[in-house]
């Protein structure tokens, strides 16, 4: 089921509108959501890149300042448990303040943390300037999907969630890959200086292109940031909590990003050490598996939303399979020696260790009221940074110290059976979740 909306007030009267400004306003209306997209999108390249440059150099700092595993992989989880928990709290605060104003000062604030990391002298400097990262990043993704979602109609949601979020993985895998070959040309420090440059740059292209007002202008459904939304209603935060189906997608959502945050974590270091290649060479390779994630993420976010176009409970199938897929691949493929069929099948299981993304935030925006949107995306991305982008690199880390890293990713994979557990619940809750969200639709009419 989707809830279709009336584009725009313009739209409503087209038939009796002139000719020429009938064609004038879907003609914008087809390019500007792009526009909205790209700007969003490259920020959140500039946020992982901001992130997972850190992998990169995870050699060198080993190297130069004598760090454990455990405490690499913290300097890693420092920034999505501040996504974790902040997320919320400030998606609840853009929703109320300006989402294109929050989304501005995030970015300046995490490029400015990113430049400080590159002055760190020690770990425990390093350590406070990634909390600071963490702290600008915290509702990127949320409210940027958000404002992402706002110009395009719900039967595209799936397919722009999965290729929006998909922007982690390659915004990883530019951290890593452009990081490493900087960071031996120039020294670790420069890795993060240029990637706290690009942030600064696209926060002020995204300031003077994407505005409130025009946002509302394009809006697809009418929201907070529409002016045509009538009553002004806004749904109560509790909704975000009480409905099943949501909950289930939330919690299917992080766990299943556990394993795809331990590769773009990990591998470089896995490269390094077991095809010992060097630090560059490592973080090229390891970013090609990190780009298999953010296209799998995309392929089937778009495969999801064909099967489900005449069946929305279908997305949730999808989900259940492309975790199965990364299960099986990556457990065995981690368990053999390395080789051509070990890089296939992680290739493979990475290619899919992302793609239920896509489903479940598009099951996460069918199933809220559009006036807390952004909250709904925060809590998700609460989720899957607490559960998912925090926890997953960490244990990997404190199970490398004691088993090896090889076994710690050979363990990784087993969390997409809980992932599962979950996404079979939210497919049998749907129904019932879709009656919650009319009964908050017919509070809107009131």
């Amino acid at each position: 089921m989707e809830l279709h909306t009336t584009a725009t007030g313009a739209d409503d009267h087209t038939v009796a509108a002139p000719a020429p400004a009938a064609t004038r306003v879907p003609r914008t209306r087809r390019w500007y959501p792009w526009v909205v997209f790209a700007l969003a999108f490259g920020l959140l390249l500039a946020d992982y890149m901001s992130r997972q440059v850190l992998s990169a150099v995870f050699p060198f700092l080993k190297s130069e300042w004598a760090l454990s595993d455990s405490r690499l992989a913290s300097l890693t989880s420092i920034v999505a448990l501040m996504v974790g928990l902040l997320t919320l709290p400030l998606s609840m605060l853009a929703d109320r303040w300006g989402r294109v104003r929050c989304l501005v000062l995030m970015a300046v604030v995490w490029s400015a943390a990113t430049l400080l990391c590159a002055v760190a002298a020690d770990y425990e400097q390093m350590l406070a300037a990634r909390f600071l990262v963490g702290v600008g990043e915290a509702a990127y993704g949320s409210v940027g999907i958000a404002v992402v979602l706002s110009v395009f109609a719900p039967r595209v949601h799936a397919a722009l969630s999965g290729a929006f979020m998909a922007g982690g993985s390659f915004g990883s895998m530019l951290g890593v890959g452009l990081g490493g070959i900087v960071a031996v040309q120039l020294g670790w420090r420069w890795s993060f200086a240029t990637m706290a440059i690009f942030g600064l740059i696209l926060a002020v292209l995204f300031r003077a292109a994407v505005t409130e007002a025009k946002l509302a202008r394009h809006a697809a459904e009418p929201g907070p940031q529409a002016p045509h939304s009538g009553t002004g209603f806004r749904a109560p935060v509790s909704t975000l909590f009480t409905n099943p189906a949501v909950l289930c997608a939330y919690l299917g959502s992080a766990l299943q990003i556990f394993t795809a945050a331990v590769l773009l974590s990990w591998t470089p270091s896995f490269f390094n050490r077991y095809y010992d290649l060097a630090p560059d060479r490592a973080g090229a390779v390891a970013s090609v598996f990190v780009l298999l994630v953010g296209a799998g993420m995309v392929s089937c976010g778009v495969i999801t939303d064909r099967v489900g176009r005449a069946d929305m409970s279908r997305k949730w199938t999808a989900a259940i399979v492309f975790c199965t897929i990364s299960l099986l691949c990556l457990a065995v493929g981690f368990s053999l020696t390395a080789g051509p069929l070990q890089l296939l099948l992680i290739g493979i299981g990475a290619f899919f260790s992302g793609g239920s993304s896509g489903p479940t935030a598009a099951m996460v925006a069918n199933l809220t009221h559009t006036s807390v949107r952004a909250s709904a995306f925060g809590t998700l991305t609460l989720a899957n940074s607490l559960l998912g982008l925090a926890l997953g690199p960490f244990v990997v880390g404190v199970l490398a110290d004691h088993l090896g890293l090889a076994n710690a990713l050979r363990l990784a994979p087993l969390t997409y059976l809980a992932a599962i557990a979950a996404l079979m619940l939210g497919k049998r809750a749907y129904p019932a979740g879709l009656r919650k969200l009319v009964a908050v639709e017919r509070m809107a009419s009131h």
